[in-house]
């Protein structure tokens, strides 16, 4: 554990210790399910995309995500457009990045330490080694008030992910209205696979 959240870990209440813990369990657990699925030489690309997507809908709070990308702009949405969106979204994140599985090359994650957050969240950090990617560093701040810790931002290199997505749309609800950006997510989602697939956060909106 890195030195700065051992001393946060000592500073806080034995609740808080006990909560960033369960925290850190989570991803651990999750890191550890995603890695044994790479792993397998047994699996096709896309059984693995499909073994890791069913992982991810399990593991991240979609819906949270889906109203912090949306800010504002979710209360525009009606309570129906509100759960395509959420439909959309986790399609649309799982097109963007699948691709990026042909590109594992036996890397681990290393988990670094976990920090307590605003609102009771909690991020715990991780460092990939091995491989292209070896050495970046990926953030997963979770949630866990009403249940189960869900991830519900992801930050690779200071980049937030929810950050990313929140800008693009923002761009295109101004531009198109939310109906147009819902619409664009179809057709994204709807497009041949690989279109998307190479696409790094925050650098291909749906416009």
């Amino acid at each position: 554990m890195a030195v700065g959240a051992a001393l946060l870990l000592l500073a806080t209440t034995p609740s808080a210790r006990a909560d960033t813990s369960a925290a850190r369990t989570a991803v651990d657990e999750t890191v550890a399910e995603v890695l044994v699925v790479l792993a397998d030489p047994a699996l096709s690309a896309e059984q693995r995309r499909q073994a890791i997507e069913a992982i991810a809908w399990e593991r991240f709070d979609f819906e949270t995500m889906s109203r912090l990308v949306m800010a504002r702009n979710w209360r525009k949405l009606s309570p129906d457009q509100q759960s395509d969106f959420v439909q959309q979204f986790k399609k649309h994140l799982s097109r963007s990045y699948g691709g990026r599985i042909e590109r594992y090359d036996q890397e681990s994650v290393e988990v670094l330490g976990e920090r307590l957050e605003t609102k009771g969240d909690v991020t715990v950090k991780t460092r990939i080694v091995g491989g292209e990617a070896d050495g970046v560093e990926v953030q997963y701040r979770l949630r866990g008030r009403d249940g189960p810790w869900g991830i519900i931002d992801v930050v690779i290199e200071g980049v937030s992910l929810v950050s990313s997505f929140r800008s693009q749309f923002k761009e295109v609800i101004e531009r198109d209205g939310v109906e147009g950006l819902l619409e664009k997510l179809r057709e994204k989602n709807q497009a041949p696979e690989g279109v998307t697939a190479d696409a790094p956060a925050g650098a291909q909106p749906p416009a």
